[in-house]
């Protein structure tokens, strides 16, 4: 079987609320005027909104052997995504997240690693890695059994097989990651790190040089998201800064992974860079549009129209 992504991560049941005025005060009760239930967690959107392009993706994690892990394996194979490498752990509840939305504010969350604590490199079949273009792994640093060292030897031996590899970051916390990282870096072919994540990572303010000190551990390149602010590029012979597309904000929950997803889908229809930023800021955009992660992710004629009716601000540095 061809696969164009090979989307490994965590896998989370997303309990979210529709944006309310404020929180509330200890012991108020506030209305919302709906509570979903969603899939999320970087793996499962990733792998969501690259079906939504018409690629063929199968995603690999973890979820417990109870109603959540049901509905998100049921929800993956709904939106046309092959789940055959997701396992059920028993006595493990799978990954949830409450996120609480706010008029006007950043999202907040309330996390449990659940059954994505339990993924480790020997979950991810080699025979998968081999037929797949690109090699996806979302929420690196958020499943503590996936070793450094072990990833990299997998990035190493994907990349040996001609697998693109990308690498996308979740922190439990803080911590003095970047050390352990490196080996990883060094086998990744681009790295999607958020501005925040990487002011964490590197002690830096400046997306440019958060940027350089990933490129100066091995990435071959790094493209730091800035929400509304766009994005930055590094390459070995590049250096971009984009905006974003004008849409109307309603949640960011899932952006950062929609930007993922077109990025890769750049890389799969062989994009130059620029390109690639248009796809990732025309999915990104297109996400928070709604509550949920996925659910108004642009598919592939809606990007391609998207693209040819807005000019996205990009310029090299």
């Amino acid at each position: 079987m061809a696969i164009d992504c090979l989307s490994v991560g965590i896998l989370v049941a997303d309990h979210l609320c529709s944006p309310v005025e404020r929180m509330p005060e200890a012991g108020e009760l506030v209305l919302a005027d709906e509570l979903p239930l969603a899939i999320g967690g970087c793996a499962a959107n990733v792998a969501i909104d690259l079906a939504r392009l018409g690629m063929a993706v199968e995603a690999v994690g973890c979820v417990g052997n109870d109603a959540f892990g049901d509905f998100i394996i049921a929800t993956l194979k709904q939106h046309g995504v092959h789940a055959t490498a997701v396992a059920q752990r028993s006595g493990v509840g799978t990954s949830g997240t409450l996120i609480i939305n706010v008029q006007g504010q950043d999202r907040r969350f309330i996390h449990a690693v659940g059954a994505n604590a339990t993924l480790r490199a020997s979950d991810i079949s080699i025979d998968l890695v081999r037929q797949a273009k690109v090699l996806y792994v979302g929420g690196y640093l958020l499943m503590p059994s996936l070793k450094n060292d072990d990833l990299a030897k997998l990035f190493q031996a994907a990349r040996g097989y001609g697998v693109t590899t990308v690498l996308d970051v979740v922190l439990p916390g803080p911590g003095d990651y970047l050390a352990g990282m490196e080996k990883v870096l060094a086998e990744t072919d681009v790295f999607l790190p958020n501005d925040d994540e990487a002011a964490a990572l590197t002690g830096l303010s400046d997306p440019i040089e958060q940027a350089q000190r990933f490129r100066e551990a091995g990435a071959a390149t790094v493209v730091i998201t800035r929400g509304e602010a766009g994005s930055v590029l590094l390459s070995n012979d590049l250096q971009l800064r984009s905006g974003t597309y004008p849409v109307d904000f309603v949640g960011g929950t899932g952006s950062g992974d929609a930007f993922d997803a077109g990025y890769i889908a750049g890389l799969l229809n062989g994009d130059e860079p620029r390109r690639c930023l248009e796809w990732a800021s025309a999915l990104g955009a297109s996400c928070v549009r709604a509550v949920g992660a996925t659910e108004s992710v642009f598919r592939r004629d809606e990007t391609l129209e998207f693209i040819g009716h807005h000019d996205l601000p990009i310029e090299e540095i």
